[in-house]
């Protein structure tokens, strides 16, 4: 039953030591002797820069100078030539075989052999995990290589996985349109339009798979755990099967393909609660590629922001790995504390020479009202919800805030209270927008807008963004909904047939037990039917999850009493 209660009329900085690179972004000065620094902000490209003496107290929205440094490297190792590769690891003190660098992507990607020798990883029919979230974190010059014309055909039928599907003619986007994909694993499709038309033309098949379970999925095949059980999907169409994967090309949207069920068992919960949960195979991969913002030549990684996302966990599940970095020093360069990714998972590197780093949401600071006030420049209904919203947060809360409309409310905290805001793509303590010339391409959130980040702030794999998640270490969870039902079910993701967008990583935060659920949503859809119902029409993203719902026409609290709480 449902109850109507009231009417509702930094990026942390830090200095670092500068290291001699052996190769950094195309187009960067001739000689690193001759650095000089420029006042001016980085481009969203962020192409020939590296950062330096920033504070920890500088974020982008912070009024400091940011300074770049522009380099001239004396050495790269960016040659074709086998003989000028040799003479530069004599010169690093490592032989050919020692170094894990490769000069170009073609190269690295034909090469390939499994692990131990034999025939190429890339055959027809191979599994390839890509790192990425949107366009965040991407490995674009070893994606523009594998979707180029010129490269082997054997590379053909592929299954890709990867978190997010990208956008058109860009990067994982090129490689959708190449024809070199048969089967697409992802968690969220809806910025690829080429995609989705291919997709409800019967030309390429898509296993819609919650965020969460991706990134674990991964990981566990890289640990060695042959399957697992997760509360994500449980009650669902995802655990009960009959998601499209594949249509018929004849235009009738009748699905060829479909999801086949999953093994449901019951287990107690940490708070005693007997719970439906869904096992879930590892996700092992032929081939790994992922991107770094720096390496050594041994192949250890290191990642920056959100651009980390899925990349360690994709690395981790490949019986080969190949991973691109904007900036290689030597091994030895690096702190071993600094590394988020050792070199056992890496055997190909190198340097990310396509290096565009588009920013697919460009979100800034917004200009403030007459009062100087910038939250009342959100008005009307949407602006009841969020003011409404607000008053959900409590001092000390962790909170993740769903793309769109619960985004908002991070407008409406009041002064007397801290919250920390979760990114699921990989960030804990989310800041304002930045200011218009100090957007970072490394820094995104959820919906792929630039973000800053408070002092304090932490940066983390996708896998353990929802390990956090999952294990119900968050307090507070507000997602947006196409339907919303008075026994708490929940419909946010898919329109069958006419909107495909994906589960994204609602269903693992509303699976999660511990964590209170509040849906905020117009109250009618533009067409005037209703989004309040007794029972949801649409797929569910989880079943009996939600405790409130706040509409611009009240809030209602929804009596789970004797539900499962996601299953």
């Amino acid at each position: 039953m449902i109850r109507a209660l009231r009417s509702t009329s930094a990026l942390t900085g830090r200095t670092a030591a500068f290291r001699r690179p052996l190769c950094l972004p195309r187009g960067t000065a001739a000689s690193c002797d001759n650095a000089v620094d420029v006042s001016s902000p980085p481009s969203s490209k962020r192409l020939g820069t590296v950062e330096t003496s920033r504070s920890p107290t500088d974020g982008f929205a912070a009024s400091s100078s940011y300074f770049r440094r522009e380099y001239r490297p004396s050495r790269s190792l960016r040659t074709s030539s086998a003989s000028s590769t040799h003479r530069h690891h004599r010169h690093l003190g490592e032989t050919p075989s020692s170094s894990k660098l490769v000069p170009t992507a073609h190269e690295a990607l034909t090469s390939l052999t499994n692990r131990g020798g034999g025939a190429s990883p890339l055959f027809p029919g191979a599994t390839v995990a890509v790192g990425g979230f949107g366009l965040s974190g991407t490995p674009e010059t070893l994606l523009n290589a594998l979707s180029d014309d010129g490269f082997p055909m054997e590379a053909k039928e592929l299954t890709v996985v990867s978190l997010t599907a990208g956008v058109d003619e860009f990067a994982l986007g090129k490689l959708v349109e190449s024809g070199r994909i048969k089967r697409f694993v992802s968690s969220y499709v809806g910025e690829n339009k080429n995609f989705e038309s291919m997709f409800f033309g019967g030309e390429l098949e898509v296993e819609l798979t919650p965020q969460g379970t991706i990134a674990a999925r991964l990981r566990a095949a890289g640990a060695g755990i042959p399957a697992f059980y997760t509360p994500t999907g449980a009650g669902t169409i995802y655990a009960e099967g009959g998601i499209p994967i594949k249509y018929k090309s004849d235009g009738s949207m009748i699905p060829e393909i479909e999801s086949p069920p999953r093994e449901v068992r019951e287990f107690p919960d940490r708070d005693g609660i007997t719970r439906k949960y869904v096992m879930e195979e590892a996700l092992h991969a032929d081939v790994s590629l992922v991107k770094a913002w720096k390496a050594d030549t041994r192949g250890n990684l290191v990642f920056r922001g959100t651009a980390r996302n899925a990349n360690p966990d994709c690395a981790m599940a490949g019986r080969v790995c190949i991973a691109e970095a904007e900036e290689i020093v030597e091994a030895g360069e690096l702190s071993p504390d600094e590394i988020h990714l050792p070199g056992v998972y890496v055997h190909r590197l190198i340097h990310a020479a396509d290096n565009e780093k588009r920013i697919e949401r460009l979100k800034v600071t917004t200009a403030p009202d007459e009062n100087g006030d910038k939250a009342k420049v959100i008005g009307g209904g949407r602006g009841r919800i969020m003011r409404r919203t607000a008053r959900e947060f409590k001092d000390g809360m962790y909170v993740n805030l769903g793309i769109g409309m619960p985004t908002l409310a991070s407008n409406f905290v009041p002064d007397n209270v801290r919250i920390e805001l979760q990114a699921e793509n990989g960030l804990m303590g989310i800041g304002p927008y930045p200011s218009p010339d100090h957007a970072d391409p490394d820094y995104v959130n959820a919906g792929k807008e630039t973000i800053t980040a408070i002092p304090g702030a932490s940066s983390f794999a996708s896998s353990d963004s929802f390990a956090m998640i999952r294990g119900g270490h968050l307090d507070l969870t507000v997602l947006g909904a196409l339907q919303a039902s008075s026994n708490g079910d929940l419909a946010s993701w898919i329109v069958p047939g006419k909107l495909l967008k994906g589960m994204g990583g609602a269903m693992d935060l509303v699976g999660s037990p511990g964590s209170r659920v509040v849906v905020t949503m117009d109250h009618v859809a533009r067409d005037g039917t209703p989004k309040l119902l007794d029972e949801c029409t649409l797929p569910l993203t989880g079943r009996g999850v939600v405790d409130r719902i706040i509409t611009d026409m009240g809030v209602f609290d929804v009596d789970k009493e004797g539900r499962n709480g996601g299953g």
